[in-house]
């Protein structure tokens, strides 16, 4: 079977798939592989489902480009970041290579390339340009960076390893645009995001002895502050940083009734097998789920039980 490049080679029309609700990582591997294309001339559209994208991503290369319409003449897509069929969203018709790091993922791609080891999806594509002697020009790296940078949490997580700041600095020396990156991912916020987040840490509530942070957002304080789904993330990350809890979980309920909900861990749980248990995936240390036609407290009181199991058996 042809690998990847092989494959690209012989395509006429490649679609780049970025995840529904895409973040740094999936858009910016995306864009990588886009500006790679272009320089070989290649016919080829970034993809994405979702209408409206967070607009903090609009400095990564390509972004106005983007189509939430498969062209009918592809004949070969490549996901990004992508753990399961459904969060493509859409079928895509023609050869698929799954390109991705989570720990769920579901092998869905003719070819697959998974690196459950790496920290972010933009690592696994930068090892697969390095394996492949590709040169990484600026804007390949701003977007590779970028990735990088979202999912390592600003490289404060727990997966850093050494070949992570090797990644980093071998993109600062190809040209990657590190300060517009910080700017846009790590201290942009908008007015909306920044009440969210207080009225969230308002409402912050502790279980199972002060290991566990949760905070529950309806549909109607979304609507209140005019914030986005997205915008829970950062008062998320926030209930890490207390000094007891080992689990953060945020549940956001959306305009259709849909309850949206994330995981973060420390280290010591699991909580990509939380979420699985809901349908959901990820990775050990953080994950998502989706949760239909339940309240947002019978839901947010059924995790609560979930997590208070896992750490009573551990």
């Amino acid at each position: 079977m042809a690998n990847l490049f092989e494959r690209i080679d012989a395509a006429s029309h490649i679609v780049l798939i970025a995840h529904v609700n895409p973040d740094a990582d999936s858009l910016g591997s995306a864009s990588a592989m886009m500006t790679h294309l272009m320089r070989l001339h290649k016919k080829a559209t970034l993809f994405c489902a979702s209408s409206s994208i967070d607009p903090n991503l609009a400095f990564l290369p390509w972004f106005d480009t983007i189509r939430d319409k498969f062209p009918a003449s592809a004949d070969l897509a490549i996901s990004f970041d992508c753990a399961s069929r459904r969060r493509l969203g859409v079928d895509a018709g023609c050869d698929l290579i799954n390109i991705d790091h989570h720990i769920s993922n579901e092998s869905y791609g003719v070819l697959n390339y998974i690196d459950v080891n790496a920290i972010s999806t933009t690592q696994v594509l930068f090892n697969l340009f390095a394996d492949t002697k590709i040169t990484i020009n600026p804007k390949m790296a701003t977007g590779l960076y970028a990735g990088l940078l979202d999912d390592s949490r600003g490289f404060g997580s727990h997966r850093m390893q050494p070949e992570t700041l090797r990644m980093a600095a071998a993109l600062a020396e190809a040209g990657a645009d590190i300060i517009t990156c910080a700017a846009m991912l790590l201290q942009r916020r908008s007015l909306a995001a920044t009440r969210l987040k207080g009225w969230m840490l308002q409402q912050l509530e502790l279980h199972c002895d002060g290991q566990v942070a949760s905070m529950s957002v309806p549909h109607s304080v979304m609507e209140q502050t005019g914030a986005r789904g997205e915008d829970c993330e950062a008062a998320l990350e926030e209930g890490l940083h207390l000094p007891t809890v080992e689990v953060s979980l945020m549940l956001h309920e959306r305009k259709d009734g849909t309850i949206k909900g994330s995981l973060r861990s420390k280290g010591r749980l699991n909580v990509q097998a939380i979420a699985a248990s809901l349908g959901g995936g990820g990775h050990l240390h953080a994950a998502g789920f989706e949760q239909q036609d339940r309240l947002l407290e019978a839901v947010h009181d059924h995790i609560i039980s979930l997590i208070e199991k896992r750490i009573i058996d551990e």
